[in-house]
């Protein structure tokens, strides 16, 4: 049977190809029955193909041909179309139908991206263009450590869709509009009466000037009726205060590229200030459809099953949360033409957002079933906890500043790596390599101790732990990465002409694991990808960095007669293990 050639590498899916010709032959009454293909832990099998036990309790109470699990099995495996993929076939004690794939075929796909490139194990979606809304910091308040997850989670979701030939639009909805800046436009003129002309060294930490007009905010009636006044002059675009708000914003935009520089992210800000303009047509299509109701003053959108209604006008007349998010997510619909809407914040905003989809979908913007398009999707965290089991903070119970936290980790990993050539003079270049080494391995580290755990669960941040060059941590990962590139380079064989000359042959067992492990890269990519969990990837990662020390220890390479071969499979593990780091947002290293 001819291989899908969109698919070559996806293992399951080609599986599943050959398993379903198989099941309409063998069954072919029950046209609802999919293959189940999962990855098997045997030694006698790569797969397995489980769907005997499901079927059998159906087919015995229709009274087929079959007389057990086993039987069915059987038949599944001798219906079987042949293929290059499948070495052999066996059936288990209890119906379980194990696969064993041919070691020429996985090592001739191997060898076909060596020379077709990475791009070509890339995932195939049903999506053309999506918006990723990620990161999202205030405006007026420094990136903490609770921006961390939403930033990196975000980062490495839109890079993997981006990898699977998905348009993807970064958007970065930062708090820049609201009450809050009547307060902070007010101060700024009580403060520094030459404002125009104050820059960001003259007013300062800009989290300190927050807190300094909040509290005035707070304590002084004045003040506050005076800060009122500011927000309506905003709101109504007098020039004056729209000028002060635009400063205030540029201020901390620079403190938000700091942070999105050392961490490798790029984003386009599209904050509540852009939506605000289209709030009332927003609404005005809502209301057209008979969603919008007068509930005690306010305008409101009642959703099934909820106590209380989506607010989405005050009694004031005012604007919140929920209209601005529905003029965005229409306009990413219909302006942006996006088929896939994902959001990333903590899981306290999740009723918010399914209250919203929901009024989205009745209005007719979203399918109505989540796993159709245009669809959204709120994707949630856990917190990021200190050693002591809370939410992280300083010792004066202040935030942990972002900047600070990774300004750290590369400070411990530079004092390492000069510690290690203590002996050594180190010419300026020799230290700024070795600076970037330490931003490399720093950043990678703290991104890596996040992204590996599944996000929905909180962690706790151990600085030594990640920072450790043993189990499952970046810094292992970057060191077997620096060995394969070091392996390759001590063969002194020019690897692109290897390329076209040579052939991978898996013969030793380790060889085998490699190669395997090697091609379940397509699968894992588009499950982390579809299902949106970035630790699939990262436990990918470290078991093919496993498996490469288990092929590296007990398969000679420079000097064997198998040296070509296991040159292009070590190229292939660096080339995989490189796309893995870069999906991740992770800078590999030839050289620590």
């Amino acid at each position: 049977m001819a291989l899908d050639e969109e698919n070559v590498a996806n293992l399951k899916k080609q599986l599943e190809k050959l398993f379903t010709a198989s099941l309409r032959v063998t069954v072919p009454d029950e046209l609802d029955v999919e293959p189940l293909i999962a990855v098997c832990d045997k030694e006698s099998g790569d797969y397995q193909c489980n769907n005997a036990m499901k079927l059998w309790p159906r087919l015995e109470r229709k009274g087929t041909e079959f007389t057990s699990t086993q039987s069915v099995a059987q038949a599944l495996k001798n219906n079987l179309p042949a293929s290059e993929m499948v070495e052999s076939c066996s059936v288990e004690q209890g119906g379980f139908l194990n696969i064993m794939l041919s070691k020429q075929w996985v090592a001739k796909t191997i060898h076909k991206m060596l020379m077709d490139g990475i791009g070509t194990w890339a995932p195939k979606l049903p999506v053309k263009r999506a918006v990723v809304d990620f990161s999202s910091p205030n405006i007026a308040k420094e990136m903490h450590v609770g921006h961390l997850r939403s930033t990196i989670i975000g980062d490495t979701i839109a890079r993997m869709l981006e990898f699977s030939n998905v348009e993807v639009l970064r958007r970065n909805h930062v708090g820049d509009w609201g009450t809050q800046f009547g307060m902070l436009i007010e101060f700024l003129f009580e403060t520094f009466p030459d404002w125009e002309n104050a820059n960001d060294q003259a007013i300062g930490d800009l989290e300190a000037f927050y807190k300094a007009s909040k509290k005035r905010f707070d304590s002084d009636s004045d003040f506050k009726e005076r800060a009122q006044q500011a927000v309506v002059k905003l709101q109504s675009g007098e020039n004056k205060h729209r000028k002060a708000w635009q400063q205030i914003c540029e201020i901390s935009r620079k403190g938000f590229e700091e942070v999105y520089k050392r961490l490798g992210v790029r984003l386009e800000e599209k904050g509540e200030s852009f939506y605000n303009p289209y709030i009332p047509m927003v609404l005005d299509l809502l209301n057209e459809k008979g969603l919008v109701e007068e509930s005690e003053g306010a305008c409101v959108i009642f959703i099934e099953g909820k106590k209380a209604p989506l607010i989405v006008v005050k009694r004031d007349g005012g604007f919140n949360y929920a209209s601005t998010d529905l003029a965005a997510l229409w306009y990413r619909l219909n302006e942006e033409k996006a088929e896939w809407i994902i959001y990333l914040t903590d899981v306290s905003q999740g009723g918010h957002f399914n209250m919203v989809f929901t009024a989205a979908k009745r209005a007719g913007w979203l399918s109505a079933e989540g796993s159709k398009y245009p669809r959204a999707d709120h994707i949630h965290f856990g917190l990021v906890k200190g050693e002591d089991g809370k939410r992280m903070q300083t010792r004066s119970t202040e935030v942990v500043r972002l900047i600070n936290l990774l300004d750290k980790a590369k400070s411990i990993c530079m004092e390492a790596l000069v510690l290690r050539g203590q002996d050594r003079e180190w010419t300026e270049e020799e230290l700024m390599q070795l600076e970037q080494s330490a931003e490399a391995i720093g950043y990678g580290a703290v991104k890596y101790a996040d992204l590996k755990n599944n996000r929905e669960t909180s962690y706790t941040y151990q600085e030594k732990q990640m920072l450790n060059d043993k189990g499952d941590t970046a810094v292992y990962l970057l060191y077997a990465y620096a060995r394969i590139c070091s392996i390759i380079k001590k063969s002194g064989r020019e690897i692109n002409e290897l390329k076209k000359v040579g052939s991978i042959e898996l013969t030793q067992d380790a060889e085998c694991v490699l190669g395997l492990q090697l091609l379940q890269f397509a699968e894992v990519v588009e499950e982390a990808c579809t299902k949106l969990y970035p630790n699939v990837l990262c436990k990918y990662l470290y078991g093919l960095s496993l498996a490469f020390t288990g092929f590296y220890f007990n398969c000679q390479v420079v000097g064997s007669a198998e040296e070509s071969s296991r040159l292009l499979l070590c190229e292939a593990t660096r080339v995989v293990m490189e796309q893995c780091f870069h999906l991740l947002g992770i800078t590999p290293l030839e050289i620590i």
